[in-house]
């Protein structure tokens, strides 16, 4: 049995639909089962990561565990301890690409345990920490360190639905930066292949990305494309950018990803290929997914 954390979610939806389609037993845990609209042969179960209480049902007869860490009161050192006691073999993380370690390979750093630098900015402290209470746990981990430029960052932090709601124009800072954004079901496979992989990537680290290198503007276009519309994209100055950016997100670590890869293209790794066989599905197949979500 495989439990899938943030099963609503857009990763967390797949992992469960193509775990189902493999024949894999699966759990899900959401907050709000009755709306979750999963496949039938799945397990819906209620439980909250912030509430270490609802988790102890969901971990019984579960040998691996997606742990999506939407949550932001989650408790890392509980939900371990928990995994631990019910018997959990194999935790799968969905940490950040943020995260800076201290020695030149930081694969063997996370691999080790060995102390990492102080982290940059409050997101890498966030998953470092709970990266840190998996590592020293006992259960057998894989982390998935998700590039933030791969994340989706400019669809969560500029609200471009609600943009879209209102016309054929996205605002938002600088349009030639070029991102690698990756399709949640590519992310899944990710997933999948690390929980299902027995020992292939056992205490091990991956670093995340998509397969193309898409500029914001490009991003908007190809995504007004499979909405059979015109979008464009209008540049933001940075402090007008600043204040346009969602509370909840953090301004400081986006604009300067951003900035960045403007003159230093984000990279692309091979973690897809190596760990799925795939080359990931195309830019198109990826706005028309970001589309549908964004525009329905």
């Amino acid at each position: 049995m495989i439990l899938v954390t943030a099963a609503t979610a857009p990763v967390g939806r797949s992992v469960v639909e193509q775990l189902v389609a493999q024949g894999v037993a699966v759990r899900a845990l959401t907050r709000h089962p009755e709306q979750a609209g999963l496949p039938q042969q799945a397990e819906v179960v209620q439980g909250d990561l912030g509430d270490a209480g609802s988790l102890k049902g969901a971990l019984q007869g579960v040998d691996a565990v997606f742990l999506l860490a939407a949550s932001p009161d989650i408790d890392a050192a509980e939900f371990a301890a928990q995994a631990r006691e019910a018997g959990v073999r194999r935790i799968v993380f969905q940490s950040s690409g943020a995260i800076e370690d201290a020695i030149e390979d930081p694969i063997e750093d996370a691999i080790d345990g060995r102390e990492a630098v102080q982290q940059p900015n409050p997101v890498a402290a966030f998953h470092h920490g709970i990266e840190q209470a998996l590592r020293g746990c006992g259960v057998e981990f894989t982390f998935l360190r998700l590039a933030v430029e791969s994340s989706g960052s400019l669809e969560w932090s500029f609200d471009v639905a609600g943009q879209l709601a209102e016309g054929d124009v996205v605002r938002g800072p600088y349009a030639d930066a070029l991102e690698t954004p990756i399709h949640p079901a590519d992310f899944a496979a990710v997933v999948i292949a690390a929980l299902t992989d027995d020992g292939a990537h056992a205490n091990s680290v991956h670093a995340v990305t998509g397969p193309h290198q898409l500029s914001l503007r490009e991003q908007v276009r190809l995504i007004g494309e499979a909405a059979n519309r015109s979008v464009s994209y209008e540049e933001l100055g940075p402090q007008e950018a600043r204040a346009a950016i969602s509370p909840y997100a953090p301004a400081d670590l986006l604009l300067s990803t951003w900035e960045s890869h403007v003159a230093n293209p984000a990279p692309v790794t091979d973690t897809l290929r190596r760990l799925t066989g795939s080359q990931g599905r195309t830019p198109q197949e990826w706005a028309a997914h970001t589309a549908q979500r964004l525009t329905t």
